[in-house]
């Protein structure tokens, strides 16, 4: 089974039944009415979407609230762990980026631990942005949409671990960068 939980190309969902694969779509993604016959979302799933609309409101206490005090949030940019760093993590982002929002678009509903999501981050580049290595890149006004995916194992309620993926060449072109020669290779 595939679980939609937010709207999806009708297409794909049409395209994906005509292989035999069972669609469940969440009251409402659609744009249509709430409907009691759709199969109810999870606690996982529950938890993965009250994560994201801490996110979008960039309530970074609603964000830790979803985390174990133990969690380890693994992205591109490095590894936070414990609330203390993955709080960072989110201001460093929410700063960054004050207008930052996720789009959901996928969920692999067939299983719920870990939760798998496949998203569109937006936002503007308007303040500053920390880079892996230390740097860090001042606002430059570009907007940005990324591509991201994202599993996330929760125990006992919570996340435990977050994994994020997406493309930092992409970000990056879109912030006006690109790749550079680290270094010579003549002698």
């Amino acid at each position: 089974m595939v679980e939609f939980g937010w709207a999806h190309p009708p297409r794909l969902i049409r395209r994906l039944r005509s292989r035999g694969v069972v669609i469940s779509i969440r009251p409402g993604a659609l744009g249509g009415p709430e409907s009691s016959e759709a199969r109810p979302m999870s606690v996982f799933w529950d938890l993965k979407h009250r994560l994201c609309e801490a996110i979008n409101a960039h309530d970074l206490q609603g964000v830790l609230d979803c985390y174990a005090p133990d969690a380890v949030h693994v992205s591109p940019s490095g590894v936070e762990e414990g609330h203390e760093q993955i709080a960072w993590f989110y201001e460093q982002l929410f700063t960054g980026f004050p207008d930052l929002h996720l789009t959901p678009w996928f969920e692999i509903g067939d299983h719920d631990n870990p939760a798998v999501t496949e998203w569109t981050i937006t936002g503007t580049h308007s303040g500053p942005f920390l880079l892996p290595g230390g740097g860090e890149i001042e606002g430059t006004g570009s907007r940005i949409t990324i591509r991201s995916t994202c599993s996330a194992f929760i125990e006992d309620g919570k996340i435990k671990s977050h994994r994020e993926y997406f493309d930092q060449l992409e970000l990056y072109n879109q912030l006006g960068y690109g790749l550079t020669k680290l270094g010579s290779t003549s002698t």
